[in-house]
């Protein structure tokens, strides 16, 4: 079977043009501002060569991964699946898979070097070749995956709903998928979708949030949650004459595998953080509008109660209340946002 010239573009520009971050022509796959302080240190200990050809858009590194099952999706030459090896700790795994092998080979050469340098016994990491949107070749069974993660990589999958429906159907129930993407105000153009510059540089593949949305609501999750979101700059001028009409953000996203309701229905639940989080002592942000502080009630719409009782993050809060009474709409609006138009069906998502 002939491969796809997408593909293959995709795979050139990552495998054979890109030598390091420095040779990006946006911002769009270099974003580090989002990463968190105790993340950064961990990311002093990853082995410089990776680093170097790290081409993410932001930091989808969630808490509470001790012990954890983590997929990182696009994981490139390892950079963040080494981070995740310090997160998940000895007992947990962490397993990597891309489809450029240049990007793999530098993943691979330093599996060694992190495990001694972590202190384990050996490595919790594994890298494995192959396509996101077929995870079951590569030995991925159902329900077998704690969390999900990946960073600035859907954007380049010629089929998106394909690789969302992998994910939903490796994750376990009430896992999470927790990742950074590029995103667009409106539906890329037909004639620049499989430019390989833009390609390369997350633009091309970029997907206009609604049409996310939809895809995410089509397969059983209509509760996406925005984490974070910054404005990617078009520091290149022939790609900015290209493709300088469209504004695009890098958006970190977390969604679980729960039933949950397409609108935010108020129970009159309430849900108190007690703490215990590593580096989250006084405040968990469980998404840009729902930030709880240690101790201190808040009152939950019924998606954001079972996202807080029924996943990994249930020892740490209280719930109080149940669903014997509705009382109709909860109001869970994310913040307005001129790229991201808010809509009335998004509710928390």
């Amino acid at each position: 079977m002939t491969a796809n010239p997408s593909t293959e573009a995709i795979q050139t520009y990552y495998g054979q043009t890109l030598k390091s971050s420095a040779d990006l022509k946006t911002s769009a796959c270099c974003t580090l501002t989002a990463m968190p302080k105790y993340l950064l240190a961990l990311l002093a200990d990853v082995h410089p060569e990776v680093s170097a050809r790290f081409y993410g858009c932001g930091s989808p590194l969630p808490p509470v991964l001790e012990g954890c099952t983590v997929l990182d999706l696009g994981c490139g030459s390892g950079r963040d699946a080494y981070v995740l090896s310090r997160l998940v700790g000895e007992s947990g795994q962490v397993i990597g898979v891309d489809m450029t092998a240049e990007q793999l080979v530098v993943a691979n050469a330093h599996i060694d070097w992190h495990s001694q340098r972590y202190g384990y016994a050996q490595s919790n990491v594994e890298f494995r070749q192959g396509a996101i949107e077929d995870l079951a070749s590569l030995g991925i069974a159902d329900a077998s995956i704690d969390v999900v993660v990946s960073n600035c990589v859907l954007n380049l999958s010629l089929d998106k709903p394909k690789v969302l429906a992998e994910i939903f159907r490796v994750l376990k129930p009430g896992g999470e998928l927790y990742f950074a993407d590029v995103y667009a105000d409106r539906r890329i153009p037909a004639a620049l979708r499989h430019d390989p510059i833009l390609l390369g540089e997350c633009l091309a593949g970029a997907s206009y949030w609604h049409d996310f949305r939809r895809m995410m609501q089509d397969l059983g999750c209509p509760d996406v949650r925005i984490v974070s979101e910054s404005p990617i700059s078009l520091d290149d001028d022939e790609v900015a004459a290209k493709i300088g009409m469209v504004n695009f953000r890098s958006v970190t996203v977390r969604a679980f595998k729960l039933p949950l309701e397409d609108r935010c229905e108020d129970f009159g639940q309430i849900a108190v953080y007690q703490g215990g989080i590593k580096q989250h002592a006084h405040a968990f942000a469980l998404d840009d509008h729902h930030l709880f502080e240690t101790g201190k009630p808040l009152r939950v719409c019924g998606n954001t109660a079972d996202m807080l009782a029924l996943g990994r993050y249930a020892p740490y809060f209280t719930l109080i209340g149940d669903k014997t009474t509705h009382f109709g709409l909860f109001d869970c609006s994310p913040p307005n946002r001129s790229s991201l138009p808010d809509n009335p069906v998004m509710a928390c998502c």
